[in-house]
């Protein structure tokens, strides 16, 4: 099939991105492309206009501002694997980009198109989730900021409204020297959409005592979820059984069905990825620094 016909557009700035698309809700924008293009060849989607923001220097960038990583919404996810500075300031991205796709596809896929196409099984959601990211949008009236778990609503929904733009998601970097990260996923295929997965990241003192932890789980219902486990923080890691923690957080997860994988499964799935992700995040901890512990993970 072809597109359905549409305009197309290229502004010259963010602010022009913002009105154009206040003056038409049915436009949509366009950076990568490499989800809205198979989606207009289906029909799937009819949008008036494309307005294309891939050429947007102000939208294009990766830099450390204080404790917090900013990556511009166009940035492309393979500017994000090679970038020095993602890779010392956010291992657990770096963990799970090589699961985004394919090679060619990140080649063209964009940080930014990722979150606003909110895919419930999408690995950089998931991890903006886990983190507790900041999103950035771009309004007519200006900017503000949304953390990720407010920000993603449903399968493909957010809480952007119309005239606004994904211009950036702001990832907080733990400075904790001792911080290991863990990512897990099942899929029918390397770089398919996920099943399950799970992300992990955990800080530890000189003496193997939980200063921070964070774990995510994704493609288990209509959105990627933080799992509360605050209990494994001011724990020495040695003397807790991470399974026993991660199953009890995931006891009565809301999981959902559908032909690649029932509800039941899911749930299970979600209990083993997240103790095997928390697991390495724990075993990488403990290799940045001497930790004194009085037993093994469990």
């Amino acid at each position: 099939m072809k597109p359905a016909p549409f305009d197309y557009v290229r502004p010259d700035s963010l602010a022009q991105t913002c009105e154009i698309l206040a003056a038409d809700e049915d436009a949509r924008i366009i950076a990568g492309g490499q989800t809205l293009i198979p989606m207009l060849a289906m029909r799937l989607a009819r949008p008036t206009k494309l307005v294309d923001i891939v050429r947007l220097k102000e939208l294009n960038r990766i830099h450390a501002e204080n404790d917090v990583l900013v990556i511009g919404a166009v940035t492309r996810q393979i500017e994000v694997e090679r970038s020095a500075v993602a890779r010392s300031a956010l291992p657990l991205l770096m963990k799970a980009l090589p699961w985004v796709g394919h090679p060619p596809t990140r080649n063209r896929g964009t940080v930014g198109g990722s979150i606003a196409n909110a895919d419930p099984s999408a690995e950089i959601p998931l991890v903006a989730v886990t983190l507790d990211a900041d999103i950035e949008i771009a309004s007519p009236s200006g900017r503000t900021t949304m953390p990720a778990d407010e920000f993603f609503i449903g399968p493909m929904l957010t809480s952007v409204m119309p005239g606004d733009c994904v211009c950036a998601v702001r990832f907080p970097i733990w400075s904790h020297p001792r911080t290991g990260t863990g990512f897990h996923e099942v899929s029918a295929r390397q770089s398919d959409f996920a099943f399950v997965a799970a992300a992990a990241q955990v800080a530890l003192d000189e003496d193997g005592r939980c200063l921070d932890a964070a774990l995510g789980l994704g493609g288990v219902g209509d959105r990627a979820l933080r799992i509360d486990i605050s209990s494994l923080i001011g724990e020495d890691i040695g003397r807790v059984s991470v399974a026993d923690i991660v199953r009890a957080a995931t006891e009565d997860l809301q999981t959902s069905s559908d032909l690649h994988a029932t509800a039941s499964y899911r749930r299970r799935v979600s209990a083993v990825l997240g103790t095997r992700a928390l697991g390495d995040a724990i075993a990488d901890a403990r290799g940045r620094g001497a930790c004194s512990s009085h037993g093994e993970i469990q």
